[in-house]
């Protein structure tokens, strides 16, 4: 682990997640009008409650990158090695989720439901960049390591059966 591969990550941390869930909800909620259906008290708990697991998981995330993987999420400096330790043993695409998690976040602090579509678009597009872009190369890099990972870990969620095991 280098002090450049922390530095990197920092960056693409700050200039990519930081713009899909910090500046695009900001910018969104600017053009909406407050929804009622995020102003009960217990719903606003949530909302900071998915925030906070969502920068937490992030964090994490992209410090099992540095730390197991000798890389950064940015796909210009990615891992060298196949993360799956840690929460990487139980959804392949964790960082995505936190992503998504502190997206929704955003949308209940802004009470804003354009943001809850920015939250849908999101979720959209990144399935469809694992699906179509990252399993392929990941399985081009590490091989049949990285398809025995894809047959004992699920994409996204693990289901009660798995986090069993």
């Amino acid at each position: 682990m280098s002090r450049n591969t922390l530095t990197n990550t920092a960056i693409f941390s700050l200039l990519v997640p930081g713009t899909v869930a910090g500046a695009i909800p900001h910018l969104l909620a600017t053009y909406d009008r407050e929804s009622t259906i995020f102003s009960h008290p217990l719903v606003r708990v949530c909302g900071r409650l998915l925030f906070a697991i969502g920068l937490l998981l992030y964090l994490y995330t992209a410090w099992l990158f540095v730390k197991d993987g000798d890389g950064t999420p940015s796909p210009t400096h990615e891992t060298t090695e196949l993360v799956t330790s840690g929460i990487y043993q139980y959804t392949r695409n964790p960082m995505y989720i936190a992503v998504l998690l502190l997206i929704g976040g955003q949308a209940v602090r802004y009470r804003s439901v354009h943001i809850c579509w920015w939250l849908l678009v999101c979720a959209l597009g990144f399935h469809r960049r694992v699906i179509e872009y990252e399993e392929p190369h990941l399985f081009e890099l590490h091989g049949e390591a990285y398809e025995q990972y894809c047959e004992t870990v699920p994409r996204w969620l693990p289901t009660p059966s798995e986090a069993k095991q």
